[in-house]
């Protein structure tokens, strides 16, 4: 054999463990048709922290409107796309440079399995003992009538100018995302949903209360609605009636306190316009159009079929073990079909795992709690048993926490951040639901609290850096436990 293990894919559901395996003396074989480091590190959600920042800062300072902010926070998106192509542009080269240095070898191109023991890149034929599928994920472009009209995750991500009115067809983590960024831009959007939630994998109560800030800012909402065609029509006007009026009161009053010599109103037809249908009758138009209803089994043209593997859109069957129906076969990453959330940790969780399996050394997989965060303005997050089910049950407590109207929070005028707490009958904490500018970080500090089993009573013992939102919501958890 000329490997031990080939590996389709390099992101981090492949080289995270393929490196333990090469330490450990077995030959590695990384496959690649585009740039090292997959969907994360190059088009994900690398380049989504990099833009998010800004206007999550901008998002915080508006938090002092009225009560030490002078003048405006802008963006200037051509100077931070430019700034994020090149923090990107040296994530593949970085990547390729950390192959080296842990001795992994590369090819470049499409990996296709031919058989069991035999994958082909271009021209070239390599054999190994073990294959791991680590292909991961891609956007899903509704089959509609117009759909050569539809932008992805990916073009959002390197567009060179904001849309003044984008049309987002779905609700989940990137159409979410993506509207609290055209919210803090004082941009339009209309967000189509198919179903009546958005984000419907997180505490509802807040996700509507992002929707409802959201639409304070001209982001419109449309449940239950089916997209069917999509048109293109250069002479579409593209405007906003209500910020129209508004606009027009603006121009024209007669009260200088009042009147804004700047206000505009925008009539003109955008160059890029597009009329979107819907099912309903709704019909809605923008100046751009992006699918953001979910991702699927990036398997095509890899070869399954000639070792007989199949994929659904939620990945490859595997196993405890993460093994195909092939036994020298594996999946890892978000392209297994797995009973956990298809998140970057997960995979790294995946390729250490099977760095343990293919040396023999593991039993099947488990997974400790794993913390999923919405990104957008104000985040939301949730970790462990979720406040649904534990409403449902007599076998759990859920305490509600505001800690944002405590005064170390208020030092961010962030009043309004809460948690909701899930603790058991024996006094454990097992799941938390966070509304927070900074929920990303208290999820993961109760992440660790969960895994690691910690008592109320030993998290009451424990001393933390103060003024901290992590501290003051243990804080709120002493005087909790104090109470039972």
């Amino acid at each position: 054999m000329d490997y031990d293990v080939i590996y389709i894919g390099s992101g981090n559901a492949a080289w995270q463990g393929g490196r333990f395996l090469r330490k450990a003396g077995l030959k590695i074989l990384i496959v690649e048709e585009s740039l090292y480091g997959g969907t994360c590190a190059n088009r994900g959600c690398n380049s989504k922290a990099l833009l998010d920042a800004p206007y999550e800062i901008k998002a915080l300072a508006d938090n002092f409107e009225g009560v030490g902010k002078a003048g405006n926070f802008e963006v200037d998106w051509p100077a931070l796309m430019k700034f994020k192509r090149k923090r990107i542009a040296n994530m593949a080269p970085f990547l390729d440079g950390k192959f080296e240095e842990y001795d992994l070898d590369v090819a470049h191109g499409k990996g296709v399995i031919v058989d069991e023991h035999t994958v082909k890149v271009g021209d070239e034929t390599f054999t190994t003992d073990k294959i791991v599928i680590a292909t991961g994920l891609k956007p899903v472009i509704p089959d509609i009538k117009g759909k050569e009209f539809l932008h992805d995750s990916t073009d959002y991500l390197d567009i060179d100018e904001l849309p003044k009115h984008s049309i987002i067809i779905g609700a989940g983590f990137v159409g979410m995302e993506f509207a609290s960024i055209l919210a803090e831009a004082g941009l339009e959007a209309d967000v189509i949903i198919r179903g009546d939630m958005a984000l419907k994998y997180f505490h509802q109560p807040y996700v509507q209360r992002v929707i409802e800030i959201l639409e304070e800012k001209n982001i419109r909402f449309h449940f239950n609605e089916q997209v069917s065609e999509i048109i293109k029509d250069d002479s579409a006007a593209i405007e906003n009636p209500e910020a129209k009026v508004l606009n027009l009161k603006k121009a024209l009053n007669t009260d200088d306190e009042l009147r804004d010599p700047e206000a505009k109103i925008d009539n003109r037809a955008y160059e890029n316009a597009f009329t979107v249908k819907c099912e309903s009758g709704l019909t809605l138009c923008g100046d751009y159009v992006v699918a953001a209803i979910g991702r699927e089994a990036n398997v095509d043209g890899i070869g399954l079929e000639n070792v007989g593997l199949t994929s659904t859109k939620q990945g490859i069957k595997v196993n405890g073990h993460l093994q195909t129906e092939v036994p020298n076969i594996y999946a890892s990453g978000d392209v297994a079909d797995t009973s956990v959330a298809k998140l970057v940790t997960v995979a790294i969780h995946h390729s250490k795992y099977l760095a343990k399996e293919l040396l023999g050394e593991a039993d099947e997989i488990t997974y400790p709690v794993v913390p999923a965060v919405a990104y957008t303005i104000p985040r939301i997050a949730t970790v462990g048993v979720p406040a649904y089910v534990a409403d449902e049950s007599d076998e759990y407590d859920v305490h509600t926490i505001r800690y944002g109207n405590s005064y170390s929070l208020e030092l961010k005028n962030d009043t309004t951040a809460e948690a909701k707490v899930i603790v058991d009958k024996d006094l454990n904490i097992v799941g938390a639901e966070i509304y927070a500018a900074d929920a990303e970080n208290v999820a993961n500090m109760f992440a660790f609290i969960i895994n690691k089993k910690i008592t109320l009573e030993e998290l009451d013992y424990m001393i933390y850096a103060f003024p901290s939102s992590s501290s003051v919501c243990l804080y709120k958890l002493h005087n909790i436990h104090y109470d039972l």
